[in-house]
């Protein structure tokens, strides 16, 4: 069905589509999955057909919207932008009516299911079919990736053909949730790079970013009944150097934090690109940069509190008393004033019951409430904390944590600690984002540990995160209703630099966002092919992202005291692992790796990837 509106110009437009379409299934015939490399999308598009001929857009091409909206301008905008920097013209934005024969690409609302899109491609004009502003600002992400990698430059290309294949796609979103979370309390990030973040994350269809904005190493949001939380709450006086043990620091001070109005930038900044940020404000643990500030917050069982210097879990934990309550109550009611989210993330995890076992208030309360124990109590400290955020009109989402002693009513689970707190949620009717550690965490090494600077844990690779499959099996249908998404999660101990980020980050969260969004099954053969043409798109957009693609990954396992059996992978597509055992550099004629092998201990593996030469 069409707008009435719209309804004329909208049938002679898709009259034209049919014809063109239907001239191109003459030619083309067989609607296979494309293995034509013109057409390389990630996320993967839920249905692709490669046709003959391009479209070419050019400084007379003209972008038609049924509607002259300030959403809609902003999207066409979009793509003026990359054009201009890339291509050195814009087009001219116009609303339909008497529409051109040709040479157009036009946005048309035709009711489709929300972020979805259809788009149609053929030698005279772009058509692409939207139910919202986010369906169609997504298929101007595909949009870009049919176009020639240049299009991501940030300089003019000259002598680049700006074409478009022709082809038809129908896509839709798998999840609802796909997100992708950020640490800045480890170390701070300037906003420059959180938009750049959210940039990055847009042109993958991502649309949730969590926030992570409190911790005991740093608080970094601006509050204005407590300043204290930023005048001093933002600051460690140094950081641990390496891991959290090694007892070797720096002695440089570390802080920053975001400024209310920089917060109503960033969210208005990633809603524009269909981007909810969700922030948050841990409770009852990791607050120890809170409880330094204000010292009342806690158990009282220590004489001085500081923010902390070093990694890992802290015993200093929010007491729960009424001057606690009093104090969250009053730090998520200017929350609520900065982010617009429905989902308010109240973290829960590691949350050491020690001081709670020693304070004797802690244990007047959970006799006073009849409760079992301090698992309970966290759970009466969740709950509570639960119903004044709902009565707000907004939904808590927690780590897995929030599970123990009882789960809040209406709460959210997001799924760290491996799937078991993600099953255990749904088998309750609980919705549930999967981001297990073992799989979705983006500060795990990536390659080889003894080659990659130094990370949390792993390795878990690009293919593990391709691979991974988010709805449990032992879900019954109606359970797994109750996965609503997925995200990987950027813990920064080990990254203090942007490009540092960037580098633990991409290329796999391609793959979180592939399995986010794609609904057709796996296929690890297309992915890695297309992956190896999107590089050039992250080149563009100036991503520091990991080329271990293209290294070998040697593995040795323990055999005999004497030895060690040896296996070998490469994620590059079509690559032959060719290697020595002496040490020297392999060539294409050295041995090629077909099947394990055994090594002594006085062989050295050393491994080169090969394709072509």
């Amino acid at each position: 069905t069409c707008r009435n509106n719209n309804d004329q110009n909208i049938l002679i437009m898709r009259r034209i589509a049919i014809i063109s379409v239907f001239l191109a299934l003459l030619v083309s015939c067989a609607e296979t999955k494309v293995q034509d490399n013109s057409i390389s999308v990630i996320p993967e598009p839920m249905y692709c057909r490669a046709d003959e001929g391009v479209f070419v857009i050019d400084k007379d091409t003209k972008i038609v919207v049924d509607d002259l909206s300030e959403e809609m301008q902003r999207i066409a905008g979009f793509l003026n932008e990359k054009l201009s920097k890339a291509a050195g013209f814009e087009l001219e934005i116009v609303k339909d009516g008497p529409m051109p024969r040709e040479n157009f690409i036009a946005f048309m609302n035709a009711g489709l299911q929300s972020e979805s899109y259809e788009i149609n491609v053929v030698p005279q004009h772009i058509l692409v079919d939207y139910g919202d502003g986010a369906g169609a600002f997504y298929a101007l992400q595909t949009l870009f990736q049919l176009l020639p990698v240049e299009i991501f430059s940030q300089e003019l290309q000259k002598r680049v053909d700006w074409t478009v294949p022709c082809c038809n796609i129908d896509d839709k979103p798998r999840f609802k949730y796909r997100g992708m979370h950020l640490d800045v309390c480890l170390h701070y990030f300037d906003l420059e790079f959180l938009k750049k973040y959210i940039d990055i994350m847009a042109a993958h269809k991502v649309n949730r970013f969590h926030w992570h904005l409190t911790e005991d190493q740093g608080w970094r949001l601006e509050i204005k009944k407590y300043p204290l939380l930023t005048e001093k709450g933002q600051w460690r006086k140094e950081t641990v150097v390496g891991s959290l043990s090694s007892g070797v620091y720096d002695g440089i001070p570390h802080g920053g934090y975001y400024t209310q109005e920089q917060v109503k930038e960033l969210v208005k900044y990633a809603a524009d690109r269909y981007v909810t940020i969700i922030p948050e404000i841990e409770l009852p643990g990791h607050a120890l940069a809170a409880i330094a500030c204000y010292p009342e917050l806690s158990c009282g069982l220590e004489d001085h509190y500081e923010t902390a210097t070093r990694w890992g879990i802290f015993k200093q934990v929010y007491c729960p008393k009424e001057t606690t309550f009093e104090f969250l109550e009053d730090v998520f009611d200017e929350v609520f004033e900065l982010f617009p989210s429905e989902l308010i993330h109240i973290g829960g995890d590691e949350c050491p019951k020690a001081s709670w076992k020693a304070c004797p208030d802690c244990q007047a309360l959970i006799r006073k409430l009849g409760l079992k124990d301090e698992y309970e109590l966290q759970s009466y400290f969740v709950t509570r904390m639960e119903k004044y955020i709902n009565s707000k009109g907004r939904q808590i989402i927690g780590w897995d944590e929030i599970l123990q002693g009882g789960l809040a009513p209406n709460a959210k689970v997001m799924s760290w600690l491996g799937e078991e707190g993600g099953i255990k949620a749904a088998q309750q009717h609980h919705e549930v984002v999967m981001s297990p550690h073992y799989k979705y965490y983006l500060d795990y090494w990536q390659a080889d540990p003894y080659s990659e600077p130094l990370a949390m844990s792993g390795p878990t690779t690009l293919r593990t995160m391709y691979d991974y499959e988010p709805v449990p099996e032992v879900l019954t249908p109606e359970e797994r209703k109750y996965i609503i998404g997925v995200e990987g999660c950027v813990w920064t101990e080990y990254m203090p630099v942007p490009e540092r980020v960037e580098y633990m980050a991409w290329p796999r969260m391609c793959a979180i966002a592939e399995t986010g969004w794609t609904i057709n099954e796996k296929d690890w053969d297309g992915f890695t092919r297309r992956l190896e043409k999107h590089f050039g798109r992250l080149d563009g957009m100036d991503v520091a992202y990991c080329s271990a693609f293209y290294n070998p990954m040697i593995v040795f396992h323990k055999d005999t005291p004497h030895n060690m059996v040896v296996t070998m992978t490469v994620d590059a597509p079509g690559a032959e692992i060719h290697y020595t055992l002496d040490g020297s550099v392999p060539t294409a004629d050295s041995p090629k790796y077909e099947i394990p092998f055994s090594i002594n201990r006085s062989q050295t593996v050393t491994a080169a990837a090969y394709r072509d030469g």
